[in-house]
């Protein structure tokens, strides 16, 4: 005889296949605190969180059915799903694609997980539209990127791109100064650099995060001038002729 599974949900016993039982006796499980025993006639049964117990009024003598132990052990495990979905957005918020992988990796099936996102969105705890603007917040305070590298980030979480070109629109920053703020971060592993050196390591990471040619070549410059190299640099030629040759002077 078997009792709940390692994550919680209840796992098929003998009884199970029985019509009608008594409960004769409910007791809590050693080293899974919240869950207990359900004992039909002096067998176990089938595994509840306390909660579930309560609300149900369960009690030694009271007689179940096998639909009422079905619809038992259906709310217990949508609650535990429930649950489960709900410290996975408590480290930071989700998008409702992110939660849907999350769940499905959890063995939820598709009637589960879609009743626990509809749950989750009209509590407010998922909501695209809100995590998109998280996203872009985190990334232009701590790691500054382009359109096209937000895009492609929150497409990969199942955002859509009129999704994420509204948020941009409504947000302070543009690319111009995202290309600053990721390039001021980046200045001091460059301060021995020479100007070529560091235009075209400059221009190169800017890139990588997702800025044009356009936006990244002049955020190079702009932080060229700014460096502490600048002043001692020597002026020759415009070294961007050989970046755009390197480059091809396009957008990659």
């Amino acid at each position: 005889m078997t009792g709940d599974t390692m994550d919680g949900r209840a796992a098929t016993s003998s009884f199970v296949k029985g019509f009608m039982g008594q409960i004769t006796k409910l007791t809590r499980q050693k080293g899974r605190r919240g869950r207990v025993n359900v004992f039909i006639d002096d067998d176990f049964a089938f595994g509840l969180s306390e909660e579930e117990v309560s609300r149900a009024g369960l009690h030694a003598g009271m007689t179940l059915e096998q639909p009422d132990i079905d619809a038992l052990r259906a709310r217990d495990e949508a609650i535990s799903y429930l649950n489960d979905a709900l410290r996975y957005l408590s480290f930071r918020p989700r998008s409702l694609l992110e939660v849907e992988r999350y769940m499905r990796g959890r063995g939820a099936d598709e009637p589960t997980t879609a009743a626990t996102l509809e749950k989750l969105r009209r509590a407010g705890f998922v909501d695209d539209a809100a995590f998109t603007r998280f996203w872009i917040e985190n990334r232009d305070a701590f790691s500054p990127r382009g359109t096209r590298a937000l895009q492609a980030e929150l497409r990969a979480k199942g955002v859509d791109r009129a999704q994420v070109d509204a948020v941009l629109a409504e947000t302070d920053g543009d690319d111009g100064a995202r290309a600053y703020q990721a390039g001021l971060k980046r200045m001091r592993l460059l301060s021995r650099a020479d100007k070529d050196e560091f235009r075209r390591r400059m221009y190169g990471f800017l890139q990588r995060r997702g800025f044009s040619y356009e936006t990244a070549r002049a955020a190079a410059e702009r932080l060229w001038s700014e460096s502490p190299g600048a002043q001692e640099a020597s002026s020759g030629g415009d070294e961007w002729d050989v970046v755009e040759n390197e480059f091809g002077g396009e957008d990659v």
